[in-house]
This record gives C-alpha cells, structure tokens and sequence, in this order.
C-alpha cells in the first residue's frame, strides 16, 4: 500500500513559515498522516511518541551510521571514526563507553558554582535596566562557557568556536544545509589539544588524552590523537548551540505563562519541574533522520529499504496519547517523560549538563528578573532545518 497525504497537509523542515509555529502541522501529521511522505525531498515521517520511540530503538532497520540528520545522510558524507552519535551499535557503544569514563557525573556536578558564578555575573550587568535580550546576553554564552570549562578552551577563544558552530548548522530559510563545508572537522581545537598533552590539567581534554578505549577483542589501547580531536569537537559543538535554545524557550514559555512564572518565583524547588515542561514543549531539536537498513511498515504503510525517515521529535512531545493535553504548559505536569534528548542506546549522554545548565539559568532570572513580556516584533528565529531557537530574544523588564 503506497502513502498518500493530503495536498493541503504538508510539512518539511526547510520551511520557514512552519517552523514559525510547527504545531498545528504536527497535530494534523499526527492524526491524518502518522506516516507521512515528502515527495519533494524524499523522505518518510513518524509524529507519534510509540513510532518515534521505536525508530530510535530498533538499531537493525533504522540506523545512525550514514547521519542523524536529514542534510548529512544526503550529503554521504564519511564520519570520522568516534563521531558515535553518527554510529550504530556495536562500534557506537564502544565509542560512547569512553565518554562515560570521563564525562562522569562528578564531573557535571563540579560545573555548578562556576555556571551559576558566570550566570549571576551576566545577569547583574543589566539590573536595573528595560531591556534584555534572552538568547545575546546569556542563553549564547552559558553553553559555550560551560563547554569551555569543561573541556579547557581558552575564554578568549570560546566565542570562535561557538561561531564556528553555529554557521555548520544555519542555512538560509528554506535552504538545506552544506554539511560538506559546515560539517567541523575539529581542526581549530588541534593545537589546544597539542598543547595540553605537554601541559595536563584539571580537564576533560587531559582526561580524553589519558583515556582508554576497549576493542571488541577485550584489548585496550590509549585514544589516537584523531579520536582526541573528534570527541573534543563533538562535545564542544553538542554543547554550545542546544541549551542555549532551552534558556531562551524558558523565557518565552514563562513570558506567555505569567501566572506560572509568579509560582516559580515564590517556589523555586518547582524549577527543575519547569525546565522538564520547557523541555516537552519546545524542543530545541525538533527531528533527526534515520537511514532504513530495510523494509518496514508503519500503520500499514511500506517504508522500503534504502529510504530516509525523520523521526518527530516535536510532534512525538505533544502527543495526546502520551501527553494529556499536549500542546498545553503546565509546570505541574506529572511523570513528563519527554524525548527531547532521545530513548534508548542514543540517549543524549550530555542530558544532565543540560538540566543543571537550564535550572540555574532560570534560577538566577528569577532572582533578578521575576517580569519580563518578551518583544516578540524584534525577536529573530535562528534560520536552521536542524534546531528550531532564536539569534535574538528581545523582552521589557519589570513590566
């Protein structure tokens, strides 16, 4: 049975005037088309949470290893070995099981009188002032500092690697990416990487240096300098572009939810709750593809082997059959279990980072900031088919 949509139903990420409000277009995929179609740039689509859910769970039909994202898999483009968000099961596993020796939690948790430190200093610049703008004055800084922190990149240089970053992932609206040209191949951290090894330190770039990488023959040797330069560039680009969004979508959830805010201003235990909700809500990573190793069927439909799918991470958020009442925010929203950061073997390992990044974020706001009406007429959405956030949100203060 061929899929058929809809003339008037039509959805595809490189549209601009959707991404403005993708939601009503989600809705409609969700209940008139679960698997939906894309003649114009070929591909299949999945909008609720059981499909995406088992899209990123069978690892033998929906594989990672020719890219997670629509623009890359087309492109064909060869991963460097380590890149393991762009591998499949086993290589991806061994690959990751790296980063949790030295990504550990202890490692996050020593961050947080440092982020809060960097926060509050950038918060204290504008009280008193009418104006600030959400994502220019700290949602783009937070990320990129901590990642910075983190990995050991100079403050001088963090700014450059966040630009860098960004321009690999924005395209004109309505445009496809370059991955060919955008695509970092982490060259810009080879001479820190260099310079550390003779000088160690208190870092996770030293920590990646000295690490160990198990085979699937049980032996162990020491990373590559190759494999050191991937999973530097992997961690520092994951960690400078998302969690800003998440700042930002906070403060346009709160500024439409006023009543809400009050609440978290005078309980600030619910905070945590709050950025759970912004997280279901507003997706910064709205959809990632899939290479189909096979043919599979959805709803009744073929998808047939050699296919690309995206798997809705926005629509999947918001759906009614999981989510009671789904396009509605509410802090209080019991069990939210979201798959903003994926499910299963790929589950965002940098998730942890990305909570205490937001909850203090907001946390310091709130103590300095409780009003604020965002000025919509002068915010700008950044223009990317990859993450849906803004490059400029502007709001009036103590209003």
């Amino acid at each position: 049975m061929s899929v058929t949509s809809q003339i008037e139903l039509y959805y595809d990420p490189y549209d601009a005037d959707i991404d403005v409000d993708p939601y009503p277009v989600y809705r409609r995929l969700r209940e008139e088309a679960p698997l939906y179609y894309n003649e114009k740039y070929d591909f299949y689509a999945v909008s609720r949470a059981d499909d995406v859910e088992r899209v990123l769970t069978d690892h033998q039909t929906f594989i990672s290893g020719r890219g997670a994202i629509l623009d890359f898999i087309r492109a064909d483009i060869e991963m460097p070995s380590g890149m393991f968000i762009f591998e499949d099961p086993p290589v991806h596993t061994m690959h990751r099981k790296v980063l949790h020796g030295v990504f550990t939690p202890r490692r996050v948790a020593e961050l947080e009188h440092k982020v809060r430190a960097f926060c509050a200093s950038s918060l204290d610049a504008v009280v008193g002032s009418d104006r600030f703008d959400f994502m220019a004055d700290l949602g783009s800084l937070v990320p990129m500092r901590t990642i910075g922190m983190l990995l050991g990149i100079p403050e001088s240089e963090q700014e450059t690697h966040r630009h860098d970053t960004d321009r690999s992932l924005r395209a004109a609206p309505g445009e496809q990416l370059a991955p060919q040209e955008g695509f970092a191949d982490g060259s810009s951290y080879a001479e820190y990487i260099d310079w550390r090894a003779e000088h160690p330190s208190d870092d996770l770039m030293t920590d990646l240096l000295n690490a160990e990488l198990e085979e699937a023959d049980g032996t162990r040797r020491r990373l590559t300098r190759a494999e050191v330069l991937t999973y530097t560039t992997l961690l520092a680009s994951a960690g400078a572009e998302t969690t800003g969004h998440l700042i930002a979508w906070s403060a346009v959830a709160l500024g439409r939810h006023p009543d809400q805010r009050r609440e978290l201003v005078e309980d600030s235990s619910l905070i945590p709750r709050a950025i759970e909700e912004v997280l279901r809500l507003e997706p910064p990573a709205q959809q990632f593809a899939r290479w189909v190793n096979r043919d599979v069927e959805f709803h009744g439909q073929k998808v047939p082997e050699g296919s690309v799918i995206l798997y809705l991470i926005g629509a999947a958020n918001h759906d009614d059959r999981r989510f009671p009442d789904g396009d509605r925010f509410d802090i209080h929203r019991q069990n939210v279990k979201h798959l903003s950061f994926g499910f299963g073997a790929h589950y965002c390992l940098g998730s942890a980072l990305a909570r205490l990044e937001g909850r203090i974020a907001l946390e310091e706001i709130l103590k300095r900031i409780p009003d604020w009406e965002i000025d919509i007429a002068n915010a700008r959405m950044a223009p990317s088919p990859a993450l849906r956030g803004w490059d400029s949100l502007p709001a009036f203060i103590g209003t």
